[in-house]
């Protein structure tokens, strides 16, 4: 008996008798509000635990020998898919002018309706290249050369009245698609430099007439993980006067997504400052899209992470039990507010 007296001793909950308690309106009405007052926060706690937030981390980029994906959807309400070409630089040296690989274009009506799809081709900058054999006469070289340049003046011909057509009903031109370069500084432009600077002037008759208005609906240099936006999305440049040269100043950033599952997302963010060049008499050159951009040497890894269980035990056992305290607070006060109330009206109406 003396071991259970005392335990019974040790309980901090001591209970009263049923007799001696009492139930009131006032006490069901807080006990009602602090019952959903807990329910609700134990839902946002529970919330917050499930959910997962991101931990950012920073290190020096290693990588070597990776290729850098750029992804193009832009679109030229003005100029036709014939004469666009994409062409790109970068700092080794390497320059490919009109690509055509992952690159396609849809043509688009004034309306920006979907009217066609063509690849990223030149007809006028097509290469004809014969097999010779070395016993070949200089006559037959000759009669090669007149033929081919025969037949280049009716491709071009041909090809200047197409677009001249294209440009008269306003058609215009989606380009999308992935380009594939070296993990270094460079540039990429998007513009009329893949055609014939003789067929470039008869069709436009002067560069101050080539209008590169654009949309980029988007641009980015990998895949998207959750949270990333894009500063160049949905961005709309369309000029009303004279023509000229955008260039947009990127600088790349290597990033790591690694989701909770711990599979690892390779990807890109940047930022990007613009510029805007506008065309006069003097200029020798011709308008274009440029998108400069170069690498950070600094790699970002962001991390999703879980709360740990017991952060969660512990939030829950101080919400709730803080709820529970103040609730009782506010039932004893609400009790001793009635109570002096109700006393104090039997003698106003001794008055």
């Amino acid at each position: 008996m003396g071991v259970k007296q005392v335990i019974k001793n040790l309980d901090a909950f001591p209970r009263a008798e049923e007799h001696l308690l009492q139930k009131t309106q006032s006490g069901a009405v807080v006990s009602i509000a602090g019952l959903l007052i807990m329910a609700t926060l134990f839902v946002h706690e529970l919330t917050y635990y499930i959910s997962t937030y991101t931990v950012h981390e920073m290190a020096v980029d290693l990588k070597r020998g990776e290729t850098l994906p750029i992804h193009i959807n832009m679109s030229f309400p003005s100029l036709p898919c014939q004469v666009l070409s994409v062409d790109a630089i970068d700092m080794s040296g390497k320059h490919e002018v009109d690509l055509d690989t992952n690159i396609w274009k849809l043509r688009l009506s004034r309306e920006g309706v979907i009217i066609g799809t063509e690849y990223l081709s030149d007809l006028v900058e097509k290469g004809h290249t014969t097999h010779k054999h070395e016993n070949e006469t200089d006559h037959h070289e000759d009669s090669d050369k007149k033929f081919h340049l025969e037949k280049f003046d009716d491709e071009a011909d041909t090809m200047i009245k197409k677009v001249k057509q294209a440009l008269a009903s306003g058609e215009g031109c989606r380009v999308y698609g992935v380009l594939d370069v070296q993990r270094v500084a460079g540039n990429f432009h998007i513009s009329v430099h893949g055609l014939n600077i003789f067929v470039a002037q008869m069709i436009f008759e002067g560069a101050s007439r080539v209008n590169v208005s654009h949309v980029i609906h988007d641009l980015s240099f990998g895949p998207k993980y959750p949270g990333l936006h894009n500063p160049l999305d949905d961005t709309e440049r369309i000029l009303h006067a004279a023509s000229g040269t955008f260039k947009y100043y990127i600088k790349i950033v290597p990033t790591e997504y690694k989701y909770i599952s711990k599979e690892v997302l390779p990807t890109n963010q940047f930022s990007v400052t613009e510029y805007f060049s506008p065309m006069n008499e003097f200029d020798r050159t011709w308008p274009a899209v440029y998108f400069l951009y170069d690498l950070s040497p600094i790699t970002v890894a962001i991390k999703e992470e879980r709360r740990s269980f017991l952060h969660f035990i512990t939030r829950l056992c101080a919400v709730l039990g803080g709820t529970f305290a103040l609730t009782g607070m506010l039932d004893r006060w609400m009790y001793r507010f009635l109570e002096s109330v109700m006393k104090s009206n039997p003698r106003r109406s001794m008055r």
